[in-house]
């Protein structure tokens, strides 16, 4: 686990651009695992900058999202498929074919969320997963009790998650109450990880995920078992952290490190 601390948000983004265009230059073809909500805006953000000044090609490139709300149509302002087609599908070149988004309005959502898993397994796996946290400590929708092997499915959302979601919805009774989501377990597949946190409301969720025990209650916890994943926080969400100064020293010396 690399724990990366960087002063601002847009540090942050930028330093989650940089993975991500690495895994790009080196396996063009790569398969993304993307994440919505605010925390990975500036990251999109990045990436487009990075893909019309920059040349960052995404022509060959294929996305899994992690989640959908259940009964929000596409062109729901609040779905997740606007959410990506509006901060980065758009503006980058990735055949539409290529995107993969839960389906929020299937008529069979067992059906799908078996498909969703063996679309994954036939492009090869996910190659770099980008993650958010809850304040909570969950990730993508699997709230706490979640199980640690969990595959994509539906899942009821706590109350928690529903009432911080509020804000992005004019009537807090419109918040959705149930999610389709990616499984903990289909998440530890992923090559590698990386999750995004900043201000102070995630600061328990992260020392929580980083230093606390494995346990479902805190499913980002299970990220502790992943053989490559990469912690990217600001300073705010960096304030729990009871080895935060190792964790800063480490980052100081990797440059020389052998």
């Amino acid at each position: 686990m690399e724990i990366i601390i960087q002063p601002t948000v847009e540090e942050m983004s930028k330093t989650a651009a940089r993975v991500v265009a690495r895994v790009l230059n080196t396996k063009p073809n790569a398969v993304l695992g993307l994440a919505t909500g605010s925390t990975p805006l500036g990251l999109y953000q990045e990436l487009v900058r990075m893909h019309r000044e920059d040349g960052l090609d995404f022509s060959q490139v294929t996305t899994f999202n992690l989640d959908e709300y259940v009964g929000l149509k596409k062109n729901h302002p609040q779905s997740y498929h606007y959410f990506m087609h509006e901060n980065l599908f758009k503006h980058i070149n990735i055949p539409k074919e290529n995107i993969h988004i839960p389906m929020g309005t299937t008529d069979n959502y067992a059906a799908f969320c078996q498909w969703y898993e063996q679309r994954i397994v036939q492009c090869g796996g996910i190659d770099l997963q980008v993650l958010g946290i809850g304040a909570d400590g969950h990730i993508a929708f699997n709230e706490p009790a979640s199980s640690l092997g969990s595959r994509t499915r539906i899942k009821t959302l706590a109350r928690q998650t529903i009432d911080d979601n509020a804000r992005f919805f004019s009537k807090p009774e419109e918040v959705p109450i149930y999610a389709i989501t990616m499984g903990v377990g289909t998440i530890m597949e992923a090559q590698k990880i990386i999750l995004l946190a900043n201000g102070t409301k995630k600061a328990a969720a992260v020392a929580a995920a980083i230093e606390g025990p494995v346990t479902g209650m805190i499913t980002a916890s299970a990220l502790q078992l992943h053989r490559d994943v990469m912690f990217i926080v600001d300073q705010e969400a960096a304030a729990d952290l009871k080895m935060r100064e190792y964790y800063q020293w480490i980052q100081a010396k990797m440059p020389d490190a052998p």
